[in-house]
C-alpha cells in the first residue's frame, strides 16, 4: 500500500503518523511544498509579540524526525500540481531543482490547507504589505519589524488573526489602526457583547475604522498609506488579516467536487467524490452539527482529528467523524472571547425559529475576591427547544466554560436539558449558579 498526502499541515502530518503507526510496513509519502511541518501556527501572534523569541519555538516536530524516526517518506520543496485520478497520480515540481516528479498512489489525501484572503485592489503586493498563514509569514512579519523599526501599523480586517495581532502589535509598542469595509466588528457577534470587546480595543489604544471602503494602498515618502474613500491610514506596515480561504483548486482540477467557498466535498469518513482520494484540513468541508448541513470553518482540532480518521480508513479501520459546531476561542488584550453553535442571524439563516437571551454574570462568588464580570449570549429554537449557540465575553472564566455549551451542542441537548445539567461550583471558579445555568434558565422563558 502507497499512501500519499499532499501537504504537511495539522492534517497532513497527523494522517501520515498515525499511519505508519498502525501499519509500519506501509509506503507513507509526504509531498510539502514549504520546508516546515508540524508546528503551532494557532501561537504565531504570541511569538510576534515577543521580540528576543524565536519563531522556530513553534516547531513541535522537525521534519528529520518524521524520516528517521517514524520512517515517513517526507519531501519537502515539492510542489504538487495535478492530480490524475484515473492513473492515480501526483505530479508537480521540486522547487530547489525546477525538476519534475512523480508519483503513483494507492490512497491519496489532500490536505493542502488554506491561503490567507488578499484584496485585489492595488497596493496589496507592495513591499511592508504582508499576511500571517504559513511559519514562513511569521518569520517575514517578525524580521520587517525589526529591520525596519516598525512604529505604526494598519491591519486590513478585524477577524481573529487581526484581533490577535493588534495586541501583539501592541506588546511591542507599535500604534495599530484596524480597518474594514463592513460596519460591524465581529459581525457574527451580539452587538452588547461586541462592544464589550471594542471597548477593550479602544482601551489599548487601537484605532478602530470599519464601514470605511478600502481603495487600495500607496507608497509615501514615510511609509505606505492605506486609502479609503474618506480617509487615509499612514503605516509603516500593513497587515492583510481579512480570512482565509480553502486551497481547493488542485482537487477541482483533478475533477472532485468542490462546495463551500471551494472547499473539498467530503463525506463523514473524508472521503471526497474519489473514494480513492480523502481530504482534510482547512481545504476539506464538514457538517455542522447544529444544522446537519455542509459548512467550512477551519479548525485546528478538527484537522488533526481528521488526519486520525483518514489514517484509521486508509489502514482498514473504519471512521467517521461527527461534524464541528464552529468552537472557537480567542484572546483580546484582558478580554476572553468564545463561541460555539449559531448566532441568532445564522440560526434565522438555517430555517430555526430562534430566540435568544443576553445575561451579565460573575466569573466567581459574590464575595470571592477577584470576581469579574462574565457575558452570556444563549441562543434557542421555539420550535424543537434546542440549545442552538453560545457567545460569551469576559476577563475570566471563558475560555473553557464555554465547552460546556459545545458538548450540549455536540448532544442536541434542549435548552431544559442543558439548564438542569450538573455544572461544579466552588468560589474560586464562580457562582452556584454557573452563568452557562443562569443564561439557560433565562432562555427557557423563551423557548
Amino acid at each position: 500500500m502507497r499512501f500519499v498526502i499532499i501537504g504537511g499541515d495539522a492534517a497532513g502530518m497527523s494522517a501520515a503518523s498515525r499511519a505508519k503507526r498502525m501499519q509500519p510496513e506501509m509506503e507513507v509519502i509526504v509531498l510539502e511544498k514549504t520546508e516546515d511541518v508540524s508546528y503551532s501556527a494557532c501561537g504565531m501572534p504570541y511569538n510576534i509579540a515577543e521580540a528576543d523569541r524565536e519563531m522556530e519555538d513553534l516547531v513541535v516536530r522537525k521534519a528529520e524526525v518524521f524520516r528517521q524516526k517514524q520512517g515517513i517518506d517526507l519531501f519537502t520543496g515539492y510542489r504538487a500540481e495535478a492530480i490524475d485520478p484515473v492513473n492515480r497520480t501526483v505530479t508537480g515540481t521540486i522547487l530547489d531543482s525546477g525538476e519534475p516528479f512523480r508519483f503513483v498512489y494507492d490512497r491519496l489525501l489532500i490536505a493542502t490547507g488554506g491561503r490567507p484572503v488578499i484584496p485585489d485592489l492595488p497596493g496589496f503586493d507592495l513591499p511592508g504589505v504582508l499576511a500571517l498563514k504559513s511559519l514562513d509569514d511569521g518569520r517575514r512579519i517578525k524580521s520587517f519589524i525589526r529591520k525596519q523599526s516598525v512604529k505604526k501599523a494598519v491591519i486590513v480586517g478585524m477577524g481573529y488573526i487581526g484581533l490577535e495581532m493588534a495586541e501583539a502589535l501592541r506588546e511591542l509598542n507599535i500604534a495599530v489602526d484596524m480597518v474594514k469595509p463592513r460596519p460591524d466588528l465581529l459581525p457574527w457577534m451580539h452587538r452588547d457583547l461586541a462592544a464589550i470587546v471594542e471597548k477593550e480595543l479602544v482601551d489599548n489604544q487601537v484605532g478602530l475604522h470599519p464601514g470605511c471602503a478600502i481603495t487600495g494602498i500607496e507608497k509615501s515618502a514615510d511609509g505606505l498609506n492605506v486609502v479609503c474613500e474618506d480617509r487615509s491610514l499612514p503605516a509603516d506596515m500593513v497587515l492583510a488579516a481579512i480570512g482565509i480561504r480553502p486551497n481547493g483548486e488542485l482537487a477541482a482540477d483533478a475533477g472532485l467536487e468542490t462546495a463551500i467557498n471551494g472547499a473539498i466535498s467530503v463525506n463523514r469518513q473524508l472521503q471526497t467524490s474519489d473514494t480513492a482520494i480523502y481530504a482534510a484540513g482547512d481545504c476539506a468541508d464538514a457538517v455542522h452539527v447544529v444544522t446537519g448541513k455542509k459548512t467550512w470553518i477551519p479548525l485546528a482540532l478538527r484537522a488533526n482529528r481528521a488526519g486520525w480518521a483518514v489514517a484509521d480508513n486508509v489502514c482498514g479501520r473504519p471512521a467517521a467523524l461527527d461534524g464541528v459546531a464552529g468552537t472557537a476561542v480567542f484572546k483580546v488584550f484582558n478580554l476572553e472571547v468564545a463561541r460555539t453553535g449559531l448566532s441568532v442571524a445564522e440560526a434565522r439563516q438555517a430555517e430555526f425559529d430562534p430566540v435568544e437571551i443576553v445575561i451579565k454574570s460573575r466569573s466567581r462568588a459574590h464575595a470571592h475576591p477577584g470576581a469579574q464580570t462574565i457575558w452570556v449570549n444563549l441562543v434557542g429554537d421555539t420550535k424543537s427547544r434546542r440549545l442552538l449557540g453560545a457567545q460569551m465575553v469576559g476577563p475570566e472564566g471563558v475560555a473553557h466554560r464555554i465547552n460546556a455549551a459545545a458538548v450540549a451542542l455536540h448532544s442536541h441537548m434542549t435548552v431544559a436539558t442543558f439548564a438542569q445539567t450538573d455544572l461544579a461550583y466552588a468560589p474560586p471558579f464562580g457562582p452556584v449558579w454557573d452563568p452557562l445555568l443562569t443564561a439557560a434558565n433565562q432562555l427557557l422563558k423563551k423557548v
